[in-house]
């Protein structure tokens, strides 16, 4: 017994012993990954983008222990002019705007992508400073930078984005003006979503930001781009636009949002935000260690890590967004918006969706867009339910055939036009709201869920209002061809360089035809209290257009994909929070009521395996039914 006592005795101190190590070794890298972080003073970690300075093959991925460590070899720059064989080159002139109107002989010009040209007429301008980098290589396409899937929550991998070469930007001096010529090869398929293209862009972008010069607190830099083509104007905005002559394009833009888009990940092959501030729970050192090994590229921003040892428990708080929502907490000239149009069918949804967002505490304006097919009685229920009105003239898109439904649809492109606010988020009308939603107006425009491909969901977008961005996109519907017939893919061949955001704030009711096993994740998470995602997007039938006892999607083949029992019971608890007066614009018309009895006689005879129509119909509608 005495021995036994003694063995017990030093076990436990050999655990007690351990235990100490283990939280002096995770408190050495809480500590060592802080110091790192000090280094910049932005929210995130600079971008890729910014930041890398090695070739496709010189970058290279090192595994050790599970733990992926990106080993990065920085390119030597040379520092000034370099020596041009001049008699063979094309001569590039100076825009007439800018004769006169620099100091002569003062200015310092980086010129981008311009070896191969003559640039003696800009040496009388001042000095012109070479800027060398790598092309990105021809293997590295669109898809890669934008993929329809990444592992969002890290469960399996942590997402990695492919190697655009970038430069060393600190060997550079300050820069009065940045001078680029863009490649342009319209009009060829997909030139919008050229990878060298936006490699230029991001080049320019971060020399404007990084050594540009100041003007007391306010960097005056000036970008010159030489193009048949339009810059992008995801990065470059018409705001900011102060001159164009011939293939001359002028910007002065706002380095503030200059910046945060250069701290961006250089796709969507990475989160804007990792995690959204979750806390991990790991049970072992080990996973301590790969929490806090990690690269600059995965833009992670550990503002703080605590770690609490409870028996063999270890919570880490991996991010800590108190300085991002300290920026959205407080209402600003920003907006909650929704459009209707053409039809009063989803008034029911709207006022639903403004009760969910209500429920969410926010402090932002709810702002709905309608036209004049609302008639008066539910424009005053929409006001009733809390949405400021603004009528608007619908607009029509030109290739829709008259009388589809995506014949109006590009009314949408008036949200650019609530130049009273400085940044909105769009939230279609069939959606609703679970969670508090305001950390978006922390995103530039264009920031979204993705959707299939490299394009993204217009359900839920954040949007930065501009006048000119609105006479963009009206400018340019003969043009720009809509790749699904409708707004959302027109817009995005406008905003093809666009940032992601969770699933979770725009999970759509989208199930594969064979219903796996995924299907019952789905569905956990729509039905989790508290709520697991941030809001629910109804695709097929919306569910105040089916009855009450189940999603109608069940009694349509082609519908299934869309059928969810959960989701559909989650968005009638919203609404019977509805005031009592207001759920009467939720109705059903008696078309509407010999529809559903069709489509389950029709789903009775099929014999549909779900047997959702052999449910009792109980919903009190079908007896009380509305003009």
């Amino acid at each position: 017994m005495i021995e036994f006592g003694r063995g017990r005795q030093n076990i436990m101190k050999d655990a007690l012993v351990i235990r100490i190590n283990l939280v002096v070794i995770a408190l050495f890298f809480i500590v060592h990954v802080t110091f790192l972080l000090l280094s910049s003073s932005s929210i995130y970690y600079e971008n890729a983008s910014s930041l890398l300075s090695c070739s496709e093959r010189e970058c290279h991925h090192k595994v050790d222990n599970g733990v992926k460590i990106m080993m990065k070899s920085v390119l030597e720059e040379t520092k000034g002019n370099i020596p041009r064989l001049k008699g063979s080159m094309s001569k590039i002139e100076v825009p007439s705007f800018l004769n006169g109107t620099m100091g002569k002989g003062m200015m310092k010009f980086a010129m981008v992508n311009m070896d191969e040209y003559d640039l003696s007429e800009w040496d009388k301008l001042g000095k012109t400073i070479p800027i060398h980098f790598n092309h990105i290589s021809d293997n590295i396409k669109w898809d890669d930078l934008f993929p329809t899937w990444i592992d969002e929550e890290e469960e399996s991998d942590v997402p990695t984005c492919p190697k655009i070469p970038m430069l060393n930007i600190q060997i550079y001096e300050k820069m009065d003006m940045v001078v680029a010529k863009l490649p342009c090869k319209y009009p060829e398929e997909g030139w919008r979503r050229e990878v060298f293209r936006l490699q230029v862009h991001l080049i320019v972008a971060n020399l404007a930001v990084r050594r540009g010069k100041r003007d007391g607190n306010r960097k005056t830099t000036k970008m010159l781009f030489w193009s048949k083509c339009r810059p992008m104007l995801e990065i470059f905005r018409c705001d900011d636009l102060v001159r164009q002559e011939g293939n001359w394009w002028l910007f002065e833009p706002d380095m503030a949002r200059l910046r945060q888009k250069v701290s961006l990940p250089i796709g969507t092959c990475n989160l804007a935000l990792p995690f959204w501030g979750q806390q991990g729970m790991l049970p072992n050192y080990d996973h301590i260690v790969s929490s806090f090994i990690f690269s600059r590229q995965n833009h992670f921003s550990l503002l703080s890590a605590v770690c609490k040892f409870d028996e063999n428990l270890i919570t880490v708080t991996v991010y800590d967004l108190a300085k991002i929502q300290g920026t959205t907490n407080k209402p600003k000239r920003e907006a909650y918006v929704t459009v209707l149009h053409s039809s009063d069918s989803y008034v029911c949804g709207a006022i639903t969706l403004a009760k969910s967002l209500l429920q969410t505490g926010t402090k932002r304006d709810l702002v709905l867009l309608l036209d004049n097919s609302i008639s008066a009685p539910k424009r005053d229920a929409l006001s009733d339910a809390g949405w400021k009105l603004h009528v608007i003239e619908r607009i029509r898109n030109p290739r829709a055939k008259k009388g589809t439904y995506n014949e109006y649809n590009y009314s949408k492109f008036r949200l650019w036009q609530l130049i009273e606010y400085d940044k909105i988020v769009f939230i279609d009308a069939d959606i609703i709201v679970l969670r508090n939603l305001d950390l978006l107006f922390h995103f530039p425009q264009m920031s979204a869920i993705s959707n299939s491909g490299y394009l993204f969901n217009s359900g839920i977008m954040v949007i930065e209002p501009s006048n000119c961005t609105f006479k963009f996109l009206m400018d340019h519907r003969d043009d720009i061809v809509s790749n699904n017939g409708g707004d959302q893919g027109y817009l995005n061949e406008v905003f093809v360089w666009w940032h992601r955001v969770l699933k979770k704030v725009n999970a759509m009711t989208y199930f594969p035809a064979n219903r796996t096993n995924n299907t019952t994740i789905q569905d956990k998470q729509f039905g989790a209290d508290p709520p697991k995602i941030f809001a629910i997007h109804y695709l097929g039938w919306k569910p105040w257009l089916c009855y009450r006892d189940y999603d109608c999607n069940w009694d349509t083949k082609g519908r299934h994909v869309f059928a969810s029992d959960v989701a559909h019971e989650r968005w009638w608890r919203v609404h019977d929070t509805v005031e009592e007066g207001l759920q009467r614009f939720c109705g059903l018309t008696k078309q509407r009521k010999d529809y559903l009895d069709s489509t389950r006689s029709e789903a009775r005879k099929l014999g549909f395996p779900d047997e959702h129509w052999k449910i009792n119909i109980t919903d009190p509608r079908q007896h009380h039914l509305v003009a």
